[in-house]
């Protein structure tokens, strides 16, 4: 299998208007003054980082924005510009919504089951819905376009519509898939929140889950739904990928993320006898502090040679208690290996860490030829994408420049001739 980590190219719209509820880090930098441009730049060192270390690297593009259709769904009317100034001036939120640059966390995109879990022999990509909050409930439309676009060939993939937004789904951030080195067949994790915890919503639900489940073509018997602790939720943890990653046979969880983490590692043992568990203790590496450094919110990825490396953001090396356990962990052996350190300092300040800004696809190498190529990384192709970010992408925003009619244009600018470096024709995406 040949996994591709496809992050979202940070969007020139970049900006801090804390959004999103229960996500402590994006409420924290509410109203500061963002750095498009450095977050762009940040974002594809990550990429650039993670080719050098030999693994396969794709992209998704930012979405366009300003979103004028969806302000012009709430009843402003008149050209692009007279929408957005009589939105601004009825409603600053409105427009912060409408000129929001989350897609770039593509962990988000959709939940994806490889080949190998499904019953036709297809690997199944479903849309995530992202129903909960009003700025990301509107990406979907864009997301499934690039999704089609890339994952076209009917042979090899098959690429599901979003779930009704009264089941809420936010896709592969609250995913997990663990399977065997010796083979066999792989688990797949979906974990899911009730209620309200700390009066943050629960944004993943069972119902959502298990529909994907069953367009996926999954067996039930390699399917586990996994409820995360209320907990994790109340400190922060808006999606499981915050508390908990999975890769290969290994399993590197905080002692605090599942409801029932005993019930969770007896299953995972019976159907994957040599998963490892590597969990976390409270008293070493507390849940607040997991959460503000985004610990877990790391890539666990197979390196060529078969050792695992955890590629973590400079936050979690410059907290003592994080880096002395992560230190501990390398030095006792085991499957992770190696530590990874990128800065992601300006997703982070906005509430996504590395792990937030990619989806994982796994894929035979005939499926991996199928993809469209203009998806996918080289040099020559981090290159262009450098250089237009460098010439087009707004170096600041503070939260006033949101309502200035030369930055909406700056922004629209900027995404157009990032589509044509890359190959893509205004009508296609």
């Amino acid at each position: 299998m040949i996994e591709v980590n496809f992050d979202g190219i940070v969007g020139p719209t970049h900006n801090y208007a804390g959004l999103s509820i229960g996500n402590r880090a994006s409420s924290a930098n509410a109203g500061a003054v963002s750095a498009p441009r450095l977050a762009a730049l940040q974002g594809m060192g990550k990429m650039r980082r993670l080719m050098a270390i030999g693994l396969k690297q794709g992209v998704f593009l930012p979405h366009v924005r300003p979103q004028v259709d969806w302000l012009r769904t709430l009843g402003f009317a008149g050209s692009d510009a007279e929408v957005l100034g009589s939105a601004w001036a009825a409603d600053r939120a409105l427009v912060a919504n409408a000129m929001s640059a989350s897609s770039m966390w593509t962990a988000n995109a959709g939940t994806v089951s490889p080949a190998t879990d499904t019953d036709d022999g297809l690997c199944h990509i479903s849309v995530a819905n992202l129903s909960t909050m009003p700025h990301r409930a509107t990406e979907a439309v864009q997301t499934e376009r690039q999704l089609r676009l890339a994952f076209s060939d009917a042979r090899y993939f098959r690429v599901h519509p979003p779930l009704p937004a009264a089941f809420g789904d936010e896709g592969a951030a609250n995913f997990m898939r663990l399977v065997s080195p010796a083979g066999g067949a792989a688990v797949e994790m979906f974990v899911y929140g009730e209620g309200q915890a700390g009066g943050f919503p629960s944004r993943q639900h069972r119902s959502a889950n298990e529909a994907v489940a069953r367009r996926h073509g999954l067996d039930p018997r390699h399917t586990l739904m996994v409820r995360q602790s209320e907990a994790a939720i109340a400190a922060g943890a808006f999606h499981n990928d915050v508390v908990a990653v999975a890769n290969g046979h290994v399993l590197f969880a905080h002692e605090q993320a599942f409801a029932d983490p005993r019930a969770l590692y007896d299953a995972v043992a019976a159907l994957v006898p040599d998963a490892v568990i590597v969990e976390v203790p409270a008293d070493r590496v507390s849940l607040d502090t997991a959460i503000r450094t985004y610990l877990f919110n790391s890539q666990l990825v197979t390196m060529p040679d078969g050792g695992m490396t955890l590629v973590l953001p400079a936050e979690a090396r410059e907290h003592a208690d994080v880096w002395t356990w992560l230190s501990e962990l390398i030095a006792a052996g085991g499957p992770i290996t190696r530590l990874e350190i990128v800065d992601v300092r300006e997703s982070m300040r906005n509430g996504g860490g590395p792990a937030c800004l990619r989806l994982r696809v796994q894929v035979d190498a005939e499926a991996f030829a199928a993809i469209d190529r203009r998806f996918l990384l080289d040099d020559a192709a981090c290159d262009r994408i450098e250089a237009v970010i460098a010439r087009e992408w707004p170096e600041a925003i503070a939260p006033d420049d949101l309502g200035n009619p030369h930055l909406w244009e700056q922004c629209l600018r900027a995404r157009s001739a990032l589509t044509t470096a890359l190959g893509f024709s205004p009508d296609e995406i």
